[in-house]
């Protein structure tokens, strides 16, 4: 089945016109993503846009919702008053489901344990016109690039990984759900005009480096918060001598390091994954637009004259890395890595290997992968750590079964998962004598935050590519290079892994007999959404109040955040997962994570009501039921990581009034404007310091809140003096709205109701 080929044919019709405006207005010759951001504009443009300065309205062609983010997207579509998505949206069932035995039984106690979740998932993207991918069928990621993603289009999605359809040259965004209804609803959707980091890549990857060793080398160049603000656009003979997944595995773990999204240009290896997914139509049609689909020839020539950066990386000359551990921008060529886990007392020892997820499960990094483990075979060896498999789509996995590899890895001691996220984003019930021991663990994934895979703070987890981590499964152990190392045998002989060998596409084409997609109702007016008012998942949504019209005194200081806080910090996922469609239940795991300056604890916070320490959403609470709001002080790069809009919204419901951090996450800053918090910033940094435990906090400037005009916050202190600090912000005009509103829904309401 080809999706939305009417959209792509109307789209690649219109696209050369509207790139040709845009370049004359524009001035100059156009990158690949100017082009389509200039030819996605909710309204025709009159001027060109500023990068990094103007917020800019755009037309996504289409939404993509994991099941557990689209719980509280569609708790809140349902109330805008729309009878249908005025987009094509999908749901996909990847998030919930928890790996701990095996794909079977794992794929059958989720099906039994979140039944409630996913008939009403069914129900109302029946109701709203949405397709509906069922659990089992894949991770999100894996399955837009293999259905949906196409070169030139613009996509957004309610996860972080939304970028993976970059691999396919469309421009992908992570969003908050809010982001998601505003489109579903047929509204403009609103961005900063991004940056443009360009990264050229020459030469052709060989031997034991992949795609995957692409991003963890940029990552170490950027760090987690270098590409905030921008989109990543990797070009040049070496970008186009890459996979199509191989592709998007890049674009994918761009989230690493803040990029709005990361994208390829349009190439042979494109054409040849979309014929190779059914979808010759739309090869052809972008064959007919190559030129539009891939940057002007003047950016090719002097990249540094179109691009706010330019990062060069030979191919030829890149070994593997490993990323970690505790950040995934912590890079190790594989030659110093040994030497590096020795330095620095890691768990030498490696416990468990994993490969797979939305980042590297693609048919060529299951085929390298096998051929390591065939040696194995071959040169009587078997995995010295746990190994587990976890196939990105129900495609992918009925194909590489069909090919023998599954046989092949469970030769060598694999156990393959079921097709969905799993220990990826701590839906893990790992088996570990205890869970207070310093251990390493190594995936393919894409995070590896403390706590991330199996909710233990002990667990060091690195990052690498699935090769590697095959690699280090059957040594054991992470001072083993297998580009040098020998290994010994069942018979005591020493042997080497030989390079990994590969082929992008399957030789006899994919199969599947059930991809596990549920296409909508024509009308879906009779179709009933019923959620039980007792139910411990899922909770209507009330909105939220709107702001008083004055300034905001006498705020307490619920934590000051010390160093780096992300999301999985702020509202953390694993077993919380199960609550995402209850705002007043996940609000329990509310900052939880994050390490409270004047203690140095988690989850323990002063209660200046009573003077004593506690949890923090407790504490929270007793703010809120007292009449009182709370603060939320942060560090660098606050709310880094995945999009989830929880991390937002629970604050808001638990009555924090204001985050004032040193910076922001994109998506997080967003996410908090869209539910009428204030996000705010210290003009000075160092203002961070002057944050006391017992301060009673004043907000002020708000009845003259407007763009680029600082706010005042004053630090009443216990023993009786004031700090002054001024507080920047990035809302425009419509933002400030949704400050005065109570959030961004209840404007589109008043919109509707109209």
């Amino acid at each position: 089945m080809v999706f939305d080929l009417d959209l792509i044919k109307k789209l690649y019709g219109a696209m050369p016109s509207k790139v040709d405006a845009a370049r004359k207005l524009v001035g100059k010759p156009l990158t690949l993503a100017e082009k389509i951001l200039y030819s996605h504009l909710f309204i025709a443009p009159t001027r060109a846009y500023e990068r990094g300065k103007d917020y800019v309205e755009f037309a996504p062609d289409r939404v993509a919702m994991q099941d557990a983010t689209a719980q509280m997207a569609l708790l809140q579509f349902m109330t805008c008053g729309r009878d249908k998505v005025a987009v094509p949206s999908t749901v996909h069932c990847d998030h919930l489901i928890q790996a701990k035995t095996g794909a079977t039984s794992d794929l059958a106690t989720a099906l039994d344990v979140n039944k409630e979740v996913y008939d009403f998932l069914a129900s109302i993207s029946n109701k709203y016109g949405i397709g509906f991918w069922k659990p089992g069928a894949g991770i999100i990621h894996q399955v837009v690039l293999e259905n949906y993603a196409f070169p030139g289009g613009m996509m957004i999605g309610t996860d972080s990984h939304t970028p993976n359809a970059g691999g396919l040259g469309m421009v992908a965004i992570g969003v908050g759900g809010a982001d998601a209804v505003d489109v579903m609803a047929g509204l403009a959707w609103e961005l900063k005009m991004p940056k443009l980091i360009g990264v050229k890549l020459t030469g052709k990857l060989s031997g034991w480096t992949s795609s995957k060793d692409v991003i963890l080398k940029v990552a170490g160049i950027l760090t987690v918060k270098g590409g905030t603000g921008a989109i990543v656009e990797y070009f040049g003979e070496g970008a186009d001598s890459l996979s199509a997944t191989g592709k998007g595995t890049i674009c994918n773990m761009g989230a690493e390091i803040g990029a709005t999204c990361s994208i390829f240009t349009y190439d042979e290896k494109m054409a040849a994954y979309l014929k190779a997914t059914g979808r010759k139509e739309v090869a052809a049609l972008a064959d007919g637009i190559k030129d539009y689909l891939r940057p002007d020839k003047e950016v090719y020539a002097d990249p540094k004259k179109y691009y706010d950066q330019v990062i060069e990386i030979n191919l030829s000359e890149l070994e593997p890395h490993v990323n970690g551990p505790f950040t995934p921008d912590l890079a190790w060529p594989i030659s110093k890595f040994a030497e590096a886990v020795k330095t620095n007392n890691w768990p030498e020892r490696l416990e468990v290997a994993l490969i797979g997820s939305c980042t590297n499960s693609s048919y060529e990094d299951i085929s390298r992968s096998a051929s390591l483990a065939q040696q194995a075979i071959d040169k009587k060896l078997k995995t010295k750590a746990e190994f587990t498999i976890t196939p990105g789509s129900e495609q992918v996995r009925y194909t590489i079964e069909k090919d023998g590899f599954l046989k092949t890895f469970e030769e060598i001691g694999g156990v393959v998962l079921a097709n969905a996220c799993g220990p990826c984003i701590g839906q893990w019930a790992r088996h570990i004598d205890d869970p207070n021991r310093k251990n390493s663990i190594i995936t393919s994934f894409n995070r590896n935050f403390a706590k991330r895979n199996d909710g233990l703070a002990s667990t060091h987890a690195f990052v690498a590519s699935p090769e590697i981590v095959t690699a280090f499964a059957i040594a054991g152990h992470l001072s083993f290079n297998p580009l040098k190392d020998k290994l010994k045998n069942e018979k005591g002989e020493e042997v080497m892994l030989d390079e990994p060998t590969g082929v992008e596409l399957p030789p006899k084409g994919f199969s599947v007999d059930d991809a596990g997609y549920q296409a909508p109702a024509k009308d879906g007016k009779g179709v009933q959404v019923v959620v039980n008012p007792d139910s411990k998942r899922l909770q209507l949504l009330a909105p939220f109040t709107p702001w008083e019209g004055v300034d905001l005194n006498g705020l307490k200081l619920l934590i000051k955040a010390k160093g780096k806080c992300t999301t999985d910090h702020i509202s953390m996922a694993g077993p919380w997962l199960k609550f995402r469609g209850h705002l007043d239940n996940i609000s329990n795991n509310m900052l939880i994570g994050a390490i409270n300056f004047f203690n140095e604890k988690t989850d323990s916070v002063k209660n200046e009501l009573t003077g004593e320490y506690g949890p923090v959403p407790a504490t929270a609470r007793a703010y809120k039921a007292a009449g009182i709001g709370s603060v939320v002080v942060g560090d660098e790069n606050y709310g880094e990581g995945s999009s989830r809009e929880h991390a937002a919204m629970e604050p808001r419901h638990l009555g924090v009034r204001a985050i004032v951090v040193r910076s922001f996450a994109r998506i997080h800053e967003t996410n908090l404007k869209k539910q009428g918090m204030l996000a705010l910033t210290f003009a000075n940094k160092e203002d961070y310091d002057k944050v006391q435990e017992d301060d009673s906090i004043d907000i002020i400037g708000l009845g003259s809140f407007t763009p680029g005009k600082p706010l005042t916050m004053l630090l009443n202190h216990k023993n009786g003096s004031t700090d002054k600090i001024a507080l920047n912000h990035t809302y425009n005009e419509p933002q400030i709205e949704w400050f005065k509103a109570g959030g961004a829904l209840n404007v589109i309401r008043a919109e509707f109701a109209k």
